[in-house]
């Protein structure tokens, strides 16, 4: 079978070919665990593909929460963007430094605040110089471009709205964390936070969703592998995992398969286990 949805991803041919078209803004949605100790825009500034300009997840956010690059405001959002040159009318694609990680959550975000079309490079930064594609590290100096922010609260969810599935059939829960992490075998990369996962939550590590070059696995295998996981494709989805980045990756795995009632639980388990009025559980 075939992605239902093939224009959430494009390849390095396409954009090789179509990335000085008029209408194509190219975007470096790239980030790092804190405790990895890498600058991703540094990164950008040293070596980008022609064009790109830095989205910032973690200043492109909710400057208010003390949880790690929660959604801006519409307002919040729509300013940034603007300043970046890219709004409506262009079509966006996202790419990461270490393939189709953070990518994933800018696609998700320019989706919640109003934005289809809008891809991901597949296989992103490491596919691409493989390749041996050209780079840059001058600036890109983009021009405003107006930006129609219109939230869509269908892709998101909150804690209290997790909370009230837990214990019910109404929405499946899966989690893009490692099988050890969400066994609570592993420690959590954050401090201060409980081990475990939420109870009746599947899990499926968001690395399972890749061919070995980066790119997304066929829509047959992509489909194997969520069925493996325990997720009916006919029922609704909410995705979590450490701070809401590779939830991402799982909600747009599903979107290729066209499921139509995905969301992502924003706080993921920095919220979740970091506080004590929210249930855990260990083991597989």
């Amino acid at each position: 079978m075939s992605y239902a949805n093939p224009s959430a991803l494009v390849s390095t041919d396409w954009l090789a070919e179509h990335m000085n078209a008029p209408d194509i803004r190219i975007v470096d949605g790239s980030w790092h665990m804190p405790h990895l100790r890498r600058d991703a825009r540094a990164e950008y500034e040293a070596e980008h593909i022609p064009g790109a300009v830095f989205f910032d997840i973690d200043e492109i956010a909710d400057s208010d929460s003390t949880l790690p690059h929660m959604l801006p405001s519409p307002e919040k959002f729509a300013s940034r963007v603007r300043r970046l040159g890219l709004g409506d009318g262009n079509r966006i694609v996202v790419y990461d430094s270490n393939g189709c990680v953070s990518a994933a959550r800018v696609w998700w975000m320019f989706r919640i605040f109003g934005h289809s079309d809008v891809a991901v490079l597949d296989g992103g930064l490491p596919k691409w110089l493989e390749e041996g594609r050209p780079t840059e590290n001058r600036p890109t100096l983009p021009r405003e471009r107006h930006f129609s922010a219109r939230f869509n609260t269908m892709l998101v969810r909150d804690v209290e709205q997790v909370q009230g599935l837990v214990g019910s059939d109404r929405e499946q829960i899966l989690d893009a964390r490692s099988a050890g992490r969400f066994a609570g075998i592993e420690a959590e990369p954050r401090a201060g936070l409980r081990s475990g996962h939420m109870p009746g939550a599947k899990n499926l590590p968001y690395g399972e969703l890749f061919n070995p070059d980066g790119t997304f696995l066929s829509a047959d295998a992509l489909r194997t592998r969520f069925e493996q996981a325990g997720i009916g494709l006919g029922r609704p989805v909410v995705t979590t995992c450490g701070s809401g980045i590779t939830a991402c990756v799982l909600a747009l795995g599903l979107h290729l398969l066209g499921h139509r009632d995905t969301a992502v639980y924003d706080g993921s388990w920095t919220e979740w286990g970091g506080r004590d009025d929210t249930p855990v559980e260990t083991g597989a």
